[in-house]
């Protein structure tokens, strides 16, 4: 879907639809308000009748509205004005997506970033656009039948602007949106293919394609044997029970000065994930597809960060592999020693994605990162504890960890700061290695958070369990490409790149 800001007389725009916003008991929004105007009050009439009530995403279609120049006029519900805030008007956005795509009017304009909704400014009235409607086009193709596809009928959307003066702004909030937006769908579009498809190797080759098509962007595939020879003991012991050859994939986005410490991402990349000998139950595992969306959420920022052309040095790492039963699996109670030479006694073979993360956290070392935040569908427990509402964030920083809320806050893509204690880490003792690879049902989340804090000493650090967020099931079950947004809205923070005044 394209973008672009127009401004002016809503009234003589002519567009194949307009979209205007319209409250409970009858309240237009200001656009709303010039267009019932401009037609005499055939809005205020029509709302009046009852055949609109202004609830939250319900839409109502008119044609032929006198002394309107837009063939189509799209209403919608926008709740309560005193409780429009952000999400409301995201819901709205969807909504409007969802109408419009039943039309064939291929174009639209839409004014439901006007009124600004509580907590946003303009700029992110409009960003916040963008991202809700690009994410509500997404639509998965690659492996349905191109005959039977819904046909795309919404190709652009104009979004509106009162005065010129904002145009700069506006025009920059697009941007933004737009890329954040195309990374959130190529975590989802990742996420979303079969693991007979996205495989480490499929993965590493969308790497190189990535790198291919930015000219800041270079790729470094690792395989077996090279991890190996750096003594990645506890990456590759997961990867034994699988067909599939593990990968680590290294990405390097370079924007910023030579000498400048880079921004670190690493994202567990577990393609397909069974279990192991610690079989999962047959009931929802074809989900289990879904385990290496942190290392999609790691493609996704890296593609956003090239398209904003972000002043910063910005790393990708991703340990891809499969956990799959065989001869050659792990099993409960073998010991492995990683690449920082800890040993660590493996009792449940399906805390596998802990393994292949300690060993990419200890190879993120010799970048001398600034800092390193690692995005992992990790445990169950994050999910009973959070639900899919709020992704688990894990650091010992404080200001680290403000930091990452704030941008989660920023972006519409939440997080929740759960403890990383000592208390817990005795949890993982064992009699035979330093470590075991579980700790127990209790708190389970901050056990794995913890084991992975024993890896990541000597640099600033944080973990994001996204085992609740990274994907839906049920009737919209797919990819939600969390967190790519709270990530570039922390390294546009980061980047220094300001909304522009308007």
């Amino acid at each position: 879907m394209e973008f672009k800001i127009k401004t002016g007389d809503l009234a003589k725009q002519k567009t194949p639809c307009l979209v205007l916003g319209v409250f409970e008991k009858h309240k237009l929004g200001a656009p709303a308000e010039a267009v019932d105007k401009a037609c005499n009050g055939q809005l205020t009439a029509l709302l009046k009748k009852g055949d609109m009530s202004g609830e939250g995403g319900r839409t109502l279609l008119l044609y032929g509205l006198p002394g309107v120049a837009a063939e189509r006029v799209l209403l919608v519900g926008c709740g309560k004005r005193k409780e429009f805030d952000r999400a409301a008007q995201r819901k709205a956005v969807t909504a409007a997506v969802d109408a419009l795509a039943q039309l064939n009017a291929g174009e639209a304009l839409c004014t439901l970033a006007e009124p600004l909704p509580r907590g946003a400014d303009r700029y992110l009235a409009l960003r916040d656009s963008v991202v809700a409607a690009a994410a509500r086009d997404y639509r998965y193709t690659r492996t349905k039948d191109a005959d039977k596809l819904p046909k795309v009928a919404l190709k652009r959307l104009a979004l509106w602007v009162e005065k010129k003066a904002q145009q700069a702004e506006a025009e920059q909030a697009i941007a933004h949106g737009r890329a954040i937006g195309d990374g959130v769908a190529l975590a989802r579009e990742l996420g979303n293919l079969p693991g007979n498809i996205c495989t480490p190797s499929y993965l590493a080759e969308q790497a190189e394609t990535l790198a291919a098509d930015h000219p800041k962007l270079t790729t470094e595939i690792l395989d077996e044997a090279a991890m190996a020879e750096l003594g990645m003991g506890a990456l590759l012991s997961v990867s034994r029970g699988s067909r599939q050859p593990a990968k680590l994939i290294v990405m390097h986005y370079r924007g910023g000065a030579e000498d400048a410490k880079p921004v670190v991402l690493v994202g567990k990349g577990l393609t397909f994930d069974a279990g192991g000998i610690s079989l999962k139950p047959a009931a929802q595992m074809d989900e289990m597809k879904y385990d290496m969306c942190g290392g999609a959420s790691v493609f996704g920022t890296l593609q956003a960060a090239c398209a904003l052309g972000l002043p910063i040095n910005l790393i990708g790492v991703v340990p891809a592999s499969e956990n799959l039963p065989d001869g050659a699996a792990n099993k409960p109670g073998d010991i492995v020693t990683s690449m920082s030479g800890q040993t660590i006694e493996i009792l449940n073979t399906d805390a596998e994605g802990r393994l292949i993360l300690c060993d990419a956290l200890t190879y993120s070392k010799r970048f001398d990162p600034e800092l390193v935040i690692d995005m992992a569908t990790l445990t169950g427990a994050c999910v009973i504890a959070l639900g899919a509402h709020a992704s688990g964030l894990f650091t010992a920083d404080d200001a680290l960890a403000e930091e990452i809320l704030g941008a989660g806050e920023r972006a519409g893509d939440r997080a929740w700061r759960m403890p990383l204690w000592d208390d817990y880490q005795p949890q993982l003792d064992s009699n035979f290695a330093d470590m075991a690879n579980v700790g127990g049902r209790e708190g389970g989340a901050i056990t794995a958070a913890c084991f992975l804090s024993r890896f990541t000493k000597d640099y600033r650090w944080a973990h994001i369990d996204i085992a609740g967020t990274a994907w839906l099931g049920g009737k919209e079950k797919g990819g939600t490409g969390r967190p790519v947004a709270l990530l570039t809205e922390l390294l546009l923070a980061r980047a220094g790149v300001a909304p522009k005044a308007g």
